[in-house]
């Protein structure tokens, strides 16, 4: 799934569309995690004003109208030439003056709709601060935490605590603060909090400039690839050593998704230090 990173690399990919004008929408197919509306056609004419990012979310201004997408799984945007072949689960395009919009989405989980007050209040107003905000503090952090006994990863990924900290960025962070995905996120000391919330937003900052993460099928609008799993020391590397004390590295499953860690270096601690 498209993680912060990769959401923020694409929305920068799309800003060549700042500025142009509608000339068409052609929904291919509108089954997607909601159907795609029905109106789309209002957007003929506009142009598009503004490109901003809330959490995984792309929020597009039209001068009249503002739309809210969301990748899912494995939803991408593609800017391309009107001429270039339909590929299959393309589900939307837009022409603009220039370039052509496609997005593609084989799996569906994605979502293209209306930003109204009432996908506004269910889908934008519950999130947490974004982590490279200056909202997402140690003081923050710690008082969220402090009543939260599930693990601290699952704690970590939740989006009411803090927006767009996937499973690579979670682990990554983790591993490289030394603190076990399960150990309860209540128990976790000032220091180790403040440590945490520095390498989220170091991670995250690193992840942007290297254009993120393509484990599978990622790419930005223009076709681009992601280089930051090329850095990774923990996600996707159970059995293999660690690069710091050479343990084998080991997988448990929290919250349903995989989380690689090193007993060594990551030592369970139950309770507070």
């Amino acid at each position: 799934m498209p993680e912060l990173p990769e959401v923020e690399t694409t929305k920068t990919s799309l800003l060549p569309l700042l500025e142009q004008r509608v000339q068409a929408v052609t929904v291919l197919n509108a089954s997607l995690r909601w159907p795609i509306p029905n109106d789309l056609d209002k957007l003929v004419g506009q142009r598009l004003t503004q490109l901003k990012r809330r959490s995984k979310y792309i929020l597009a201004e039209f001068e009249q109208d503002q739309m809210l997408w969301h990748l899912g799984m494995s939803g991408s945007f593609r800017l391309c030439q009107a001429n270039e072949a339909l590929r299959k689960h393309d589900h939307l395009v837009i022409d603009f003056e220039d370039l052509q919009l496609r997005y593609h989405d084989p799996r569906r989980f994605g979502c293209i709709l209306w930003l109204d007050q009432a996908n506004q209040s269910k889908l934008i107003d519950t999130l947490g601060p974004e982590p490279l905000s200056e909202d997402f503090n140690a003081a923050y952090l710690g008082e969220k935490l402090s009543k939260k006994n599930v693990g601290i990863k699952i704690a970590l990924m939740d989006n009411h605590v803090v927006v767009g900290v996937g499973n690579i960025y979670a682990t990554e962070s983790l591993f490289n603060i030394g603190v076990h995905p399960a150990q309860p996120a209540s128990t976790l000391s000032k220091t180790q909090v403040e440590k945490l919330v520095i390498e989220v937003k170091r991670i995250l900052k690193q992840a942007i400039d290297l254009g993120g993460s393509t484990l599978r099928d990622y790419s930005n609008a223009m076709g681009e690839n992601g280089y930051f799993q090329q850095t990774l020391l923990a996600y996707g590397r159970a059995g293999e050593m660690c690069v710091n004390c050479e343990t084998t590295l080991e997988n448990l499953k929290l919250g349903q998704r995989a989380s690689v860690f090193c007993p060594q270096c990551q030592p369970l601690k139950l309770k507070k230090a």
